[in-house]
């Protein structure tokens, strides 16, 4: 059996993952194959936290430029998060897998209040636990709770999965001659301003030394082979 390179980890997946086409913010056959993805992961034997976005459903600072305070669309957002990590557990339970949805907000109905003792336990009990609700507090993005989980649950890389084949120098959707790098240090990253990870985040994790791989998860089986050590999209570190 194959032999995972990392014991811990934490997945960090926008919303869009779940959508499908025409405006459909949540398809079935999408959580469907999320779920099998994340069930290859535990057959690992790798520990595995997810923290969910929301974007498929809504982001709280476009929500604000249409009126709505920016306060109060960033917990709209976090809601949708909670949707979304909802209909994940779900997508797993049907795959066999043991699941718990940690909330930062409380919505005690349908999620466990997160604390990191609580998603310990879970993830050293097999389960694979799903974070929601951001960080609980507006002006801040799920990436940034992605990056301040990893470091509290002392995760040894922060997978960011993308529809892109990791970090470039510009936007390959627009600028088809666009370079993808294999690695570049958090600094580089910084200072060039990239945009497939906000800024805080990568702050973050690099003042709590997580490494960060930018991945496309819509390739089938990138999840496993980035879990098996093999080189797949960008990896994001102190040096390269």
């Amino acid at each position: 059996m194959a032999r995972a390179s990392f014991k811990r980890v934490l997945l960090k997946l926008s919303g869009e993952v779940l959508a499908g086409a025409q405006a459909q913010a949540l398809k079935s056959d999408r959580a469907d194959y999320l779920a099998y993805s994340l069930k290859e992961a535990r057959g690992l034997g790798v520990e595995l936290a997810v923290v969910m976005g929301g974007g498929n459903i809504l982001r709280g600072l476009p929500a604000s430029t249409q009126g709505v305070q920016r306060e109060t669309a960033d917990y709209m957002g976090m809601l949708a998060t909670v949707i979304n990590g909802l209909a994940l557990e779900d997508a797993l339970s049907r795959e066999g897998v043991e699941a718990r949805v940690l909330s930062s907000l409380p919505v005690e109905e349908v999620a466990e209040t997160y604390s990191r003792r609580r998603a310990l336990r879970h993830l050293q009990e097999g389960r694979v636990v799903i974070l929601v609700g951001g960080t609980g507090k507006p002006y801040f993005s799920t990436d940034t709770a992605a990056a301040l989980r990893a470091a509290e649950i002392k995760a040894e890389t922060l997978l960011k999965a993308t529809k892109v084949d990791g970090v470039y120098d510009a936007d390959p959707l627009h600028q088809p001659g666009a370079r993808c790098f294999s690695c570049i240090s958090y600094m580089e990253f910084i200072s060039r301003r990239l945009r497939v990870m906000d800024t805080t985040a990568v702050v973050l994790c690099m003042e709590n030394k997580v490494p960060i791989i930018v991945f496309n998860m819509t390739e089938g089986g990138n999840l496993k082979r980035v879990l098996l050590g093999e080189k797949v999209g960008t990896l994001v570190k102190e040096e390269c």
